[in-house]
């Protein structure tokens, strides 16, 4: 037998840690102790009223139950044994609350953190003193203490047996509290785990955040990715007339200036999204619908790429949530006709009065398409922005022409 393994639980910083777990139920329980204490003297005393006592005894009962089926307690309790025995149990979901499974799971794990913990207190503070007096009293330390006691078989003269003793309350006290400890926490995720109920709301509010994340994802992808494009692509025509045509690079400039206005607004309004101001309530800019199209198209042509654009229908007819995903189905169109094709862009939308169906269309550049499947980051969010709507889309190349359709249903939608 190892000695190292044999002494390991005793030194083992898990085991002071679970043992202040421990000392903390003991501390928990001693309003429980007094109370029980106070009870007991009162009816043991015949001359105050015994109905009386009852019914102080009862709603102190009821009082001291409370807190045991609160789901605070409960969260308090999840926290200490996520701390101190290193358990990894979650919170409870925000605005969940606990259903009678759950709170009597929490109740009998507290009443068991008290008992333990209060055992474990009245040893520490009993069994303790008394094996340190007899490791002591070896040494001549506090002989006079002991000397005319008994325990048990032993007496004040059985000096070695007394402090083999005390070694070994000391040893038991700390296996106990190590086993103790052990078995809080393979219990713990038993009677803390979330329930059922608590593990769905937990994966819809994950789901919420991912979905949130995506959409803040193509957010900045769209806004950004276009002002960019536009920018890269009069910074680059400027560069070929700079010395030919001041007028144009005036004007490229102009055009790379409002496109970097239009990046930081549109960055800024990603970002307050993200941010929580001391009010509580996130700050959110005005989002581009679909009556900001005529800009999009504007600041496309002064980037050099011609547009026709057709459009049937009134854009304030369409619900916003389908209006602000043309609008930004429309951008990614023009920023990838920008990069990848060449000649003018058609551009199609029909406001008709159940959906809203748009149709861009563009020649193929001598570099042709990129690949959707390869760094199709456009492509994905646009068919996330249709699936969320419940449309439809088709993209992709067709008689030499890249073409994009896509139907956005308004049922359901706001």
């Amino acid at each position: 037998m190892n000695p190292r393994a044999v002494l390991a639980p005793l030194v083992a910083g898990t085991t002071w840690r679970r043992g202040v777990f421990l000392l903390l139920g003991g501390v928990l329980a001693l309003p429980y102790g007094l109370l029980a204490v106070t009870f007991t003297q009162l009816l043991t005393d015949s001359e105050l009223p015994r109905p009386l006592v009852i019914a102080l005894l009862v709603i102190a009962a009821l009082i001291a139950v409370v807190p045991l089926l609160l789901d605070g307690s409960r969260a308090l309790e999840i926290a200490a044994a996520r701390t101190l025995l290193g358990v990894d149990l979650p919170d409870p979901a925000p605005g969940h609350r606990g259903d009678r499974e759950t709170r009597l799971r929490g109740a009998l794990w507290i009443v068991t953190h008290l008992i333990v913990g209060g055992l474990v207190m009245f040893a520490l503070f009993s069994a303790v003193p008394m094996a340190l007096a007899f490791i002591a009293q070896q040494f001549g330390i506090g002989t006079e203490l002991i000397t005319r006691e008994r325990f048990g078989p032993l007496d004040g003269r059985d000096t070695g047996w007394l402090t083999l003793t005390g070694v070994a309350l000391l040893a038991g006290l700390g296996y106990a509290v190590a086993g103790l400890g052990a078995l809080a926490v393979s219990m713990a995720p038993v009677l803390l785990g979330p329930a059922e109920a608590e593990r769905i709301a937990a994966l819809e509010a994950r789901a919420t955040r991912l979905a949130e994340r995506n959409r803040l994802a193509r957010e900045l992808h769209d806004s950004v990715g276009h002002a960019l494009t536009v920018a890269t692509l009069q910074a680059g025509a400027a560069g070929e007339v700079l010395d030919t045509d001041p007028e144009f690079v005036r004007r490229a400039l102009t055009a790379i200036e409002e496109a970097g206005r239009t990046a930081m607004d549109e960055l800024d309004h990603v970002l307050g999204l993200l941010r929580e101001p001391a009010g509580g309530r996130s700050v959110r800019a005005p989002q581009r619908t679909l009556a900001d199209l005529d800009g999009l198209v504007a600041d496309s042509r002064t980037a050099g790429l011609a547009v026709n654009a057709l459009r049937v229908g009134d854009p304030a007819s369409v619900p916003p949530a389908v209006s602000r995903e043309g609008y930004r189905i429309v951008q990614e169109g023009l920023t990838n006709a920008a990069r990848y094709g060449c000649g003018p862009v058609t551009l199609r939308l029909d406001l008709r009065d159940d959906a809203l169906e748009l149709e861009l269309v563009n020649a193929m550049g001598r570099r042709g398409r990129a690949d959707p499947g390869r760094g199709g980051r456009g492509l994905d969010g646009m068919r996330e922005r249709v699936l969320l709507l419940g449309g439809r889309l088709t993209v992709g190349p067709e008689g030499g022409r890249w073409r994009i359709r896509a139907r956005l249903p308004y049922e359901g939608t706001s």
